[in-house]
């Protein structure tokens, strides 16, 4: 049985974070991941750019049952601590919108970040292991058997992940392990997730696919994202549609604001006025593209009309459509395709300063596998990153 302070399941980006943070305490660190390499969710993330952090990232960009709770990490390690981190490494990163980072070059220059600082910090590594059980020892500390090894340690982290992803190796170990100590885990869904339409919907748009609009999306509950959709051959993508993807629930309808940045009724007014004999198709395909608008008025969801033709009435009804489209998602694409987990991991089990268990000394669950989800936008993995270094200052 190999001896060690700590054992840390998961080589993602919070297990890494943490494993560094408790070796250069002086811990003796063990990393234990089934897959062949680490950082495996890091490398596909952003393109392969990764998208590490967000210059704003706040308490208010993450869903939470309790959501005060990630507070504590995200103030005492925060976005600025891990630019002024992955500057000391030379990492070559830019600026893109809405505060996100981007590494230049790959996604692999964080994850080589990482691994240096785990290097530095004297943390082993043991990949293709997979975890098969963890039990308490009768003496104190944990004992966790994987398909290659048995391990003995003080502190037991678990920082598996969620369901995202399944070709990468996601299990539910992280919560199977937080029930076998009793503690509670709240019901999983995908998020950050595209959407998939009912077949007529899907029909009806099938000649958009890879067609992007900027617009305002909003979910049932008011919470709203201003960015682009896509329309898929399966349904609708894009930053603003796996924004909301989180706010959404099964039977539920999403608003688009197709026009955000107009207000339409008066367009079409001003329209009506100078170039009144122009079709309402033609003017609107100025603003939308035009296979949409064509959709629109083959399904006589607006007019097929010179704009000179509109009565007030109509033109009105044109706007109120064109600023509040509604239409209902059949399904998400699932864990597939989904970047990260909602739900998990009971926080108020947990200690926001430690996340070390309330119930079970010297175990500690940090990063997805915790009811804590980010929007898009870097914000998930500057969760990781906090909430790492928070567990790994006492683990």
């Amino acid at each position: 049985m190999l001896q060690f302070d700590v054992v840390v399941i998961g080589a993602g980006a919070a297990g890494l974070m943490c494993a560094a943070q408790a070796g250069y305490r002086g811990r003796k660190v063990a990393v234990v991941d089934m897959g062949k390499k680490p950082g495996r969710k890091i490398l596909i993330s952003g393109g392969g750019r990764c998208n590490f952090t967000n210059e704003g990232a706040s308490p208010s960009n993450y869903l939470c049952a309790n959501p005060h709770f990630v507070k504590s990490c995200l103030s005492r390690y925060t976005q600025h601590d891990f630019i002024e981190l992955v500057d000391r490494h030379g990492l070559a990163y830019h600026h893109k919108t809405l505060g996100q980072l981007f590494c230049d070059n790959s996604a692999q220059d964080i994850v080589d970040i990482l691994m240096t600082e785990c290097e530095w910090a004297g943390v082993e590594h043991f990949l293709r292991s997979e975890v098969l059980n963890v039990v308490a020892a009768a003496e104190g500390g944990y004992v966790v058997t994987t398909s290659e090894q048995q391990f003995k340690c003080a502190s037991l982290v678990v920082a598996a992940g969620g369901l995202t992803m399944p070709k990468l190796g996601a299990t539910p170990i992280g919560y199977k392990i937080a029930e076998q100590f009793g503690l509670n885990v709240l019901p999983t869904m995908a998020a950050l997730v595209p959407f998939t339409l009912h077949d007529h919907d899907k029909a009806r748009f099938e000649g958009l696919s890879g067609v992007s609009i900027a617009c305002n999306v909003s979910s049932e509950d008011g919470t709203a994202f201003k960015e682009n959709i896509l329309f898929t051959h399966r349904g609708l993508s894009g930053p603003a549609v796996l924004q909301i993807s989180s706010f959404w629930r099964a039977g539920q309808a999403v608003t688009i604001n197709l026009l955000p940045e107009l207000n339409l009724s008066d367009t079409l007014h001003q329209w009506r006025t100078e170039q009144g004999s122009k079709s309402l198709k033609n003017s609107l395909s100025t603003l939308l593209p035009k296979r949409f608008i064509e959709i629109l008025i083959s399904e006589h969801a607006i007019p097929d009309k010179a704009l000179n033709q509109l009565s007030h009435t109509e033109i009105e009804a044109v706007a109120t459509y064109i600023h509040n489209w509604t239409i209902k998602p059949n399904g998400t694409e699932g864990y597939r395709t989904a970047e990260v987990t909602l739900g998990g991991v009971d926080t108020d089990e947990l200690s926001s300063k430690t996340f070390e268990a309330k119930k079970a000394q010297g175990l500690y669950f940090i990063g997805e596998v915790t009811d804590v989800t980010g929007w898009l936008g870097g914000y998930n993995f500057q969760y990781a990153w906090s909430c790492g270094f928070a567990a790994g200052q006492v683990c």
